[in-house]
């Protein structure tokens, strides 16, 4: 099944509905990340509800979300667009441990309990929204669910999952955002965390077979679902042989004489896809000149 989000609306449009499956573009972030287990499921998540996020953004919108918490896998970095594409990576990508007491992957111990987590969006404006909270599970789902109704006061509630193979590949990914418009009574509010909390595993329903449609049909499943519009999703990076050599050309020319006199050329490694990109001599003369 393609990666994709669907956008809803439910309650005669007083809950706004996105779910999205993910497992194409976990397993490819996993892939170019070489990331074991826990960091896969811990990178994942963030992939996952970083692509819902920027399914709520128009046009050339971009946002860039950073998971720092105290745990040894370190930074967990990813942005993503309107447009579906997202892109990641973890600091320390080789974390693993044993599952928790609940058998699931203990992302909160690789995350880290104290830290925090910032959402920088660039929306076309003038100065760019950015918007800081302190870690409060390490979970990811829970923390995003927090920035929501904090950073953006907007009641949300927000899931996120992972379900790995026993050779280390993405089984399924997949994930869901519900947040609340303005004028939700508290019995909307209470149905809604009742449905939640008997709502089977998110990765569960997607390796059962179930698109993102169908995730959102069992959530509500006696209320009318709203589908508007669906939007693909795939990892995606921006990195190119031009932003390297525009970059190098920032150092100035004294920096570029000195990658030829003592390395001869010049090569980068771009940190969310790990493609490498070579620069000659002649290249880098070439620069210089420019």
């Amino acid at each position: 099944m393609q990666d994709y989000i669907v956008k809803s609306t439910v309650y005669d449009g007083m809950v706004r509905a996105y779910a999205a499956s993910t497992t194409e573009t976990v397993e490819e972030a996993r892939k170019r990340q070489d990331t074991w287990a826990t960091a896969s499921a811990a990178l994942g998540r963030t992939l996952t509800i970083t692509s819902l996020m920027g399914a709520m953004l128009k046009g050339e919108d971009t946002l860039t979300v950073k998971v720092e918490g105290n745990g040894p896998l370190g930074a967990v970095i990813a942005d993503g667009n309107a447009k579906g594409d997202v892109r990641g990576y973890v600091l320390h990508p080789h974390v693993d441990f044993p599952l928790n007491e609940h058998g699931k992957l203990d992302v909160r111990r690789a995350v880290g309990i104290e830290g925090t987590l910032s959402v920088v969006k660039d929306l076309g404006l003038k100065d760019y929204f950015t918007g800081q909270v302190p870690l409060v599970s390490g979970e990811i789902s829970e923390d995003f669910t927090y920035y929501f109704a904090t950073s953006e006061q907007i009641p949300s509630a927000v899931g996120a999952g992972v379900l790995i193979n026993s050779d280390h590949s993405v089984l399924a990914a997949g994930g869901f955002i519900l947040q609340l418009m303005p004028g939700a009574d508290d019995e909307l509010v209470t149905k809604l965390e009742k449905r939640i909390e008997s709502f089977p595993q998110i990765s569960i329903l997607i390796q059962e077979g179930n698109n993102p449609e169908q995730m959102l049909q069992k959530l509500f499943v006696d209320e009318k679902v709203e589908f508007h519009e669906t939007v693909p999703v795939r990892y995606k990076c921006k990195c190119s042989k031009e932003r390297m050599e525009n970059a190098i050309k920032g150092l100035g020319k004294e920096e570029i004489r000195q990658m030829i006199e003592e390395d001869h050329g010049a090569e980068a490694t771009c940190h969310f896809c790990n493609e490498v990109y070579h620069l000659s001599e002649d290249e880098l003369k070439a620069l210089i000149t420019e």
